[in-house]
């Protein structure tokens, strides 16, 4: 495995972890169905929480959630939808961005709660 899948998966852990701690429900993980994918889907007080997350080993150049293009957003929001329709799902839909830099054996976290509003085509 390449050292930034390898990154990404410890980052991907440790989010999960941090969430559960904050007392989320996790319903998936890297959930994935042909080309959607969607990094954690999570509940919390009634609402289901599509989380993306950006690992970095420094954000010296730009800040991890910065890479969470209008594209990206898109994307997300597409498999998302395909999701929820899945699952029949009737619940208000927050999306978060939790962005993590490595600090030698532990990351420092941020979690940034509804971090963008899905976009009207």
């Amino acid at each position: 495995m390449a050292k930034h899948n390898d990154l990404g998966r410890q980052g991907e852990e440790f989010a999960v972890k941090y969430l559960k701690e904050k007392g989320y429900l996790i319903r998936e993980t890297n959930w994935r169905n042909g080309k959607l994918e969607l990094d954690i889907i999570a509940e919390s007080n009634h609402t289901l929480v599509i989380v993306e997350v950006k690992t970095r080993h420094s954000d010296y150049i730009s800040h991890p959630e910065e890479a969470v293009t209008h594209t990206k957003i898109r994307h997300i929001v597409k498999a998302t939808d395909h999701y929820i329709r899945m699952h029949n799902i009737d619940m208000d839909i927050r999306f978060d961005i939790i962005s993590l830099v490595k600090h030698q054996n532990t990351f420092r976290i941020e979690h940034i709660e509804d971090a963008f509003i899905a976009p009207i085509d």
